[in-house]
Parts: C-alpha cells; structure tokens; sequence
C-alpha cells in the first residue's frame, strides 16, 4: 500500500481538565488527560481518517474540500501562516 507522508499543523491546548489536539487541515480533534495522550489520539485519528477514506475510494475529494491542493502526484495541505489572538467586542445579554 501507498503512503503519504505530510505535515500536519496541529494546535494542542487545555479545555478544563483535558488537553485537545486540533488540525485545521483535516478539521479533525482529539483530547486526552495529558499532552502525550492527545497527541496519541490525535495520530490515531488522523491514521482511521485516511484508512476510512482510502476504503471509501474518497480521499481526494476529502482532502480538496478541506483546502489541500493536488501538486502533481501530491497532496498538499493548506500552509498554515501563523497564530494571533483576535480581540474583539460582542454584545452579550
């Protein structure tokens, strides 16, 4: 079998009690109760996302509806630029 191996911007960041690994790439999450957990869910994850599309026939059309472009026999994530935190204001009740 074919693979593909890419780099995966992933942001990792605590929620209560749990540490979340997210990807914008594939709009894809995980949590666990530490860093090294989420970070092993999230490769897990991202391991059953490629295997249930590849048996779907659907990983190209995933990948493209996610940002990804197709470069020759390659695809290739969108280019992540960087990370600012935003302030604004919104009425609240």
């Amino acid at each position: 079998m074919k693979q593909l191996a890419v780099s995966l911007p992933v942001s990792i960041f605590k929620e209560g009690q749990s540490f979340v690994a997210y990807t914008p790439a594939l709009d894809l999450s995980t949590f666990g109760v530490s860093i090294e957990e989420a970070r092993k869910n999230f490769t897990e994850a991202t391991e059953l996302f490629f295997e249930e599309t590849e048996r779907m026939g659907t990983t190209e059309e995933a990948l493209l509806s996610l940002g990804w472009e197709k470069q020759g026999a390659g695809m290739y994530p969108p280019l992540e630029v960087g990370h600012i935190l935003e302030q604004v204001s919104v009425p609240i009740r």
